[in-house]
């Protein structure tokens, strides 16, 4: 068992509690993770500069050329993390033991991270359209049409209150340190793992270890302490979640994502032509991320789309952990998958909705010390439907008959959308519509990521402010 400090500032931090992280079919302690409390991430907070200070000494040249290096030793190396040393078969063995993904999911994580990490240049250029970074190092400066341009940092250090469910969400925070802001990170009850081997990684770099805090502990108050300490903070969560922060420009929230697939009138014909891409975006990652599609529209066929869709995805089992066919990942916190599953039966129970996956088993597996979902697909004859519009953390679509009119004013907020259509008129109206965040043009599946263009809140206009600055 492996003992996880907190990280004060690069410092290691032993406190007097400490949670256990167990594996979760097994029970067998996994790791020893020190707890802290407010008042400590309060203090800390106070030295915030120091952070900055350190990571303005390096260029960002020299920091983007550090994280390169990180990424290589994130994906590679043995590293000291926490009391041990931590090899990458270690890392995907231990993430798998305390989230109940699937080791090969786990894998696909390290090396979409690693990937992040080894290419933050390219995605710090997307992210900046261009912008020369010692421009943003110094605070003002020429871009090449001789007028001078500034950008203010509107905070020494990000915090970032970070989830349990999926690794994969941490490249959202990996290009903060080019940027030269530090970062005070709060890692999930059962995913500290990625925090701490990146964190590692990145001192092994070269990055100074002062630019970060790692505040692990199951307490709200630590999360609390983080997004009120600093003026740049991000979070994960649910609906409450982000109606508490809705509006506050100090966090930046990331939620359900809503994602959809829309098949236009001039493509619902031709559905089948779209299949593997529609079973791709609703399977991949198990369906634990904010990109996986949780919504179909369609003017025509709806039932038969479902029927597809229920005869690709029906039939998947929950496999142990370290198969290699393993696509699903356990929900670990006791009554959780039974609750959901509860509240899809309410929503099943609707005359107008019909239950596509039934004839393949029950939804519901319960096993002793975890439960599964298998993939649901459901049919909604109508918008009005009350499961035409949810989002659930395993592979679960709704198949929504919906007229190509009346889509855009159907969907509601949506973080990825596929229009799938070569109608010009519709495209423009996708393209005009404020409530989609990212759009694809085509038959792209919803999780298929760019990170060479600006993405998801776009990091450095939330982390610095382009104002007018003239110097005689």
């Amino acid at each position: 068992m492996i003992n996880l400090p907190a990280i004060r500032w690069g410092e290691p931090y032993e406190s007097l509690e400490a949670d256990e992280a167990t594996h979760f079919l097994t029970g067998e302690p996994v790791a020893r993770v020190n707890a802290v409390g407010s008042g400590i991430v309060t203090r800390d907070a106070k030295k915030a500069r120091r952070a900055r200070q350190a990571l303005r000494s390096m260029s960002p040249a020299a920091l983007i050329d550090a994280c390169r290096r990180a990424g290589e030793l994130f994906e590679m190396a043995t590293l000291a993390v926490g009391d041990g040393r931590q090899s990458p078969d270690d890392f995907v063995r231990q993430t798998s033991a305390t989230t109940g993904m699937p080791i090969a999911m786990c894998q696909a994580n390290v090396a979409k991270n690693a990937f992040v990490l080894k290419n933050i240049g390219q995605i710090l250029d997307a992210l900046t359209r261009g912008l020369d970074l010692d421009i943003l190092a110094r605070g003002y400066g020429d871009e090449g049409r001789g007028v001078t341009v500034s950008y203010q940092a509107q905070t020494e250090v990000l915090g970032a209150v970070l989830p349990s469910n999926s690794p994969g969400v941490h490249a959202l925070w990996l290009p903060v340190i080019p940027l030269q802001i530090g970062l005070a990170l709060k890692p999930g009850s059962q995913e500290p793992w990625t925090p701490y081997r990146v964190a590692a990684a990145m001192v092994e770099a070269g990055v100074p270890k002062e630019a970060i805090s790692i505040y692990p502990g199951a307490g709200g108050d630590i999360g609390a302490a983080i997004l009120s300490s600093y003026r740049r903070s991000m979070i994960f969560g649910g609906p409450q979640t982000i109606q508490q922060y809705a509006g506050n420009e100090r966090v930046q929230v990331h939620g359900p994502g809503y994602s959809k697939i829309l098949l236009g009138d001039d493509a619902a014909g031709n559905w089948r032509d779209y299949l593997d891409v529609m079973v791709d975006s609703v399977y991949r990652n198990g369906g634990r991320s904010c990109i996986n599609c949780s919504s179909i529209y369609t003017p025509r066929h709806g039932g038969e789309i479902a029927a597809a869709l229920a005869e690709r995805l029906g039939p998947i089992e929950a496999l142990p952990p370290d198969d290699p066919q393993a696509g699903l990942a356990a929900f670990t916190t006791p009554g959780a998958a039974a609750a959901i599953w509860a509240a899809i039966e309410r929503d099943l129970a609707d005359p107008h909705t019909t239950h596509a996956t039934a004839a393949y088993g029950p939804r519901l597996v319960e096993q002793a010390t975890c439960a599964y979902l298998r993939p649901t697909v459901w049919h909604c004859r109508s918008t009005g439907c009350p499961g035409a519009n949810k989002e659930y953390m395993f592979p679960a679509v709704a198949v929504v008959d919906c007229p190509q009119a009346k889509m855009l004013e159907s969907i509601g907020p949506t973080l990825v959308c596929t229009a799938i259509t070569q109608d010009e008129s519709f495209r423009q109206d996708l393209i005009a519509a404020t409530h989609i965040d990212r759009l694809n043009l085509g038959p792209i599946p919803t999780p298929q990521v760019n990170w060479l263009q600006p993405h998801e809140g776009n990091l450095v206009e939330f982390l610095y402010r382009n104002r007018a600055l003239q110097a005689a």
